[in-house]
């Protein structure tokens, strides 16, 4: 899909242009959401810029993602989706500023996009430009993570409290497992928040290395720096927030290890009490003359009915107890 924001008075007008058009005149932003290729070749014919590949978005090298060509600023960051979902996903997005002109190249739909594209209509910063757009973006992006962020460290801090102060004592199996996997899925999200950070602070550290020659305004070039103080301080807490998961997934396994001590210890004890007379049974048991039992016309059934109770008696016993 191809969309053009234009210019209409204070406020940027989206358009959807199809593949066998042209681009309108004043168009200041070109989105490009999974692109066919006859839409990267209006892009490339129109603006004079190569639009990069799915494969060459995805490839981790600086200079593969941050480099000039033809006169056009090709930045890709690694930005993240879907995280209201139980499979949040990241994704690589292109931005490329050409003759104050921004183009974004995206496969999938990363919520910063929508907000911005509602706000631009709505109303657009003056004089609306590219590197308007751009900077608008990525601080929509930036707010985004540290909400994720903060999300995070909530569920987590929820988590903690389960461990440490559970609600009820001697937490089942079930409950156990629930807690395991809520700290494996935040501590993925936050691997995942803290690739997107390191990946949009080296695009800030570009775009202020290239600052000087697009001739940007100081104001632009402050917000720039706020930028990146604050992409350095969600990752100092993104690191944060890892080394507390971390601790608390060693509390967790600490905890269903000694519940299990806990367990074998009545089963040795158990076993330990019962060896005794095991034994004399197994020595004594069969060698008497008389045993009264022998003659019982119940006695078969009765036994066979001890045997069931041993067994199931334990198990549902072990049941109560959330053992199993």
């Amino acid at each position: 899909m191809l969309a053009v924001y234009v210019a209409r008075g204070a406020a940027l007008e989206r358009r959807l242009v199809e593949d066998t058009a042209d681009l309108p005149e004043g168009a200041v932003w070109v989105d490009l959401l999974s692109p066919t290729a006859a839409e990267d070749k209006l892009v490339e014919r129109s603006l004079g810029v190569a639009v990069p590949t799915h494969e060459e978005m995805q490839e981790i090298e600086v200079t593969s993602r941050l480099y000039v060509e033809n006169g056009a600023r090709y930045m890709t960051a690694t930005l993240i989706c879907q995280t209201e979902t139980a499979n949040p996903r990241t994704t690589p997005v292109t931005f490329i500023l050409a003759g104050h002109r921004l183009v974004t190249v995206r496969h999938d739909e990363p919520r910063p996009f929508t907000i911005v594209g509602q706000r631009l209509a709505r109303a657009c910063p003056t004089p609306a430009t590219g590197e308007t757009v751009m900077m608008e973006l990525l601080d929509a992006i930036i707010d985004r993570l540290a909400d994720i962020l903060e999300r995070i460290s909530t569920d987590v801090d929820e988590v903690s409290r389960e461990i440490f102060h559970p609600a009820a004592p001697g937490s089942g199996f079930a409950i156990r497992n629930r807690i395991l996997r809520a700290i494996g899925s935040k501590g993925d999200l936050t691997s995942k928040v803290r690739e997107s950070l390191v990946s949009i602070g080296r695009l800030l550290l570009f775009l202020a290395n290239e600052a000087d020659s697009m001739k940007w305004a100081k104001e632009q070039r402050a917000l720039l720096k706020g930028m990146q103080r604050d992409v350095q301080s969600l990752s100092d807490h993104a690191s944060y927030l890892s080394n507390k998961i971390l601790f608390l997934l060693d509390a967790m396994l600490g905890v269903v290890s000694l519940e299990q001590n806990n367990i074998i210890k009545i089963f040795s004890v158990v076993a330990v009490v019962l060896m005794p007379p095991t034994l004399v049974a197994s020595i004594y048991g069969m060698n008497f003359r008389h045993m009264p039992e022998l003659d019982w016309q119940w006695g078969y059934p009765l036994a066979i009915t001890l045997m069931l109770l041993a067994a199931v008696v334990p198990y549902f016993f072990f049941k109560w107890r959330k053992w199993l």
